[in-house]
């Protein structure tokens, strides 16, 4: 027989069920002519004109609260340019991606795993300048961000998408945003693949009876980590500048699994242990 298991990464953090009880209310509605129907020597019409009356009233009732069926109604279609501030629609965030990089920008640029381009963080519609605020007919804008992992920038495009033209340029060292999901995959297939990693598929596999392979048996969620000087090994000395994320990992329909002590830097891609 196997005893608790002590030897790894985290414990499998349990869920609590919370069951919700509801109560229903009866509410009693006395119809017209049914009051004293009983009664003897009750209204003119005796108690079998009573019981009709309230008979057919509650047909009438019935019949006056009667729903039918609901109607689904199919979504608008999209159409290729939205107004105002209106979100992106499809086409635009197409188009704003093709336009924010040149080629030569793109050739130079590495992506989280290593492939030409930079990452595509997000594309998001701009705020309006402040003398165009009350204008209806303002120009629609758009800033789309990338991190390029050749040298750990930040890129940020402002496109026109009235003119197709980039109307701003930001480069920033040092900032680091929320990570996107092919960022949050890379970091959970270098945990799987690391020695670190081998507490997380230990857990998976007392919680599933499978062998952990692939990003795609967990939820996953993340978070930025900066380094804290004196509070970690070495090796994460230069995260926030390198761009290192911890993991909270979670198996499918399953319970949630602790790897927060694990810090993976996208940059160098190398896994390690926070100390404490």
């Amino acid at each position: 027989m196997r005893t608790t298991v002590r030897r790894h990464l985290g414990k499998v953090v349990a869920g609590t069920a919370i069951a919700v009880a509801a109560t229903a209310v009866m509410v009693g509605i006395t119809l017209p002519g049914t009051a004293g129907a009983d009664d003897k020597g009750g209204g003119s019409g005796g108690p079998g004109a009573g019981r009709s009356a309230g008979q057919a009233a509650g047909r009438q009732a019935d019949a006056a609260g009667a729903v039918g069926p609901g109607v689904v109604e199919g979504a608008p279609a999209e159409g290729d340019r939205g107004h105002g501030r209106d979100p992106l629609t499809d086409d635009e965030t197409a188009r704003v991606e093709r336009i924010a990089l040149s080629r030569q920008q793109f050739d130079a640029a590495q992506d989280v795993d290593g492939d030409r381009g930079p990452q595509r963080l997000g594309v998001d519609l701009a705020e309006p300048r402040a003398d165009e605020v009350d204008e209806p007919d303002a120009p629609r804008r758009a800033e789309v961000s990338f991190y390029d992992y050749r040298n750990d920038t930040l890129l940020t495009k402002t496109v026109n998408l009235d003119t197709g033209k980039v109307e701003a340029t930001g480069v920033q060292h040092g900032v680091q945003p929320p990570l996107g999901p092919a960022e949050q995959t890379e970091v959970a297939q270098l945990l799987i693949a690391d020695p670190l990693g081998a507490g997380l598929k230990a857990d998976y596999k007392d919680a599933t009876g499978k062998e952990l392979t692939s990003a795609d048996q967990l939820q996953l969620a993340s978070m930025v980590y900066r380094a804290v000087p004196g509070a970690e090994p070495a090796v994460l000395d230069k995260c926030g500048e390198h761009r290192c994320a911890r993991l909270l990992t979670k198996v499918k329909n399953g319970p949630w699994i602790d790897t927060r002590s694990l810090v993976v830097d996208l940059s160098t891609r190398k896994v390690a242990r926070l100390a404490g």
